[in-house]
């Protein structure tokens, strides 16, 4: 399936269309090309990776270990779900205090009571598709976690700490994108999350880009989806995006227009 999607952009790059235009805007062309279809399968890549990681430390999270708040006995079942994750994954346990453990380094000196996202965690809620700068390991990383209830009370919480680049350059891997074919995804405030390019990943597109890209970020981030098109490093570009209603993330995918 992976071939089919790559195909079918190289084709429209073959055939000068965009992505995102019908057949009623393209009255030349045999077909519609749908440039969401490999859109879609981007996005869905990018959330199975993470819903997958958020599962399994819900897993972990309603077990007796998790439960004690004991770290010796929580570390040997996080380890081996740390193994089975493919993304430079960095897995912690926090207690309500903010302090936390991590299978690499066990207590660590640092606190995250501070992180935006922990009020969430001890309100009872799970987090999905967090930006942070990792304080246990200094990477730019995707911060899923889930609480530990016990005894209808926020005992703790589970987390992992995912490298953005890792899963940036999983999904192109996986998915074949064309060398000429653009794919990012920014977070709700507009910072880059993943982008084909690890040097752009956690930079406001709209800090190094003219006007048009400004106002494209910005129509990106406050409509469900649609197409763009804006002036980056000088060349023209077209770009359909889409919100996720999972991570709150607009995934991005177009291409370049050569003179």
């Amino acid at each position: 399936m992976n071939r089919i999607y790559s195909l079918v952009l190289c084709t429209a790059l073959s055939m000068g269309l965009s992505p995102s235009l019908s057949l009623a805007q393209q009255s030349n062309a045999s077909f519609q090309l749908d440039g969401r279809l490999v859109l879609n399968s981007y996005e869905a890549m990018v959330e199975q990776h993470l819903t997958g990681v958020l599962n399994g430390l819900k897993a972990l999270a309603a077990t007796q270990d998790a439960m004690s708040g004991d770290w010796d006995r929580l570390k040997p079942p996080l380890e081996q779900f740390s193994r089975g994750v493919t993304t430079n994954v960095a897995i912690w346990f926090a207690r309500p205090d903010g302090s936390y453990f991590t299978v690499e380094k066990d207590l660590t000196t640092r606190n995250i009571k501070d992180r935006h996202y922990f009020s969430e965690l001890m309100q009872g809620k799970d987090v999905n598709g967090v930006l942070v700068i990792s304080r246990s390991t200094g990477k730019r990383s995707v911060v899923v976690a889930t609480p530990i209830v016990k005894d209808g009370r926020v005992s703790g919480v589970l987390g992992a700490s995912i490298s953005a680049t890792k899963l940036a350059k999983l999904v192109n891997v996986e998915i074949n994108i064309p060398d000429d074919v653009i794919f990012y995804a920014l977070d709700a405030n507009g910072l880059t999350a993943l982008h084909k390019e690890s040097s752009l990943i956690f930079q406001f597109p709209s800090d190094i880009g003219d006007a048009s890209l400004k106002s494209a970020v910005q129509k990106m981030l406050s409509m469900p989806e649609g197409t763009v098109r804006y002036t980056f490093r000088g060349a023209d570009r077209t770009v359909v995006f889409k919100k996720s209603k999972i991570t709150g993330w607009v995934f991005a995918l177009g291409v370049t227009h050569t003179p």
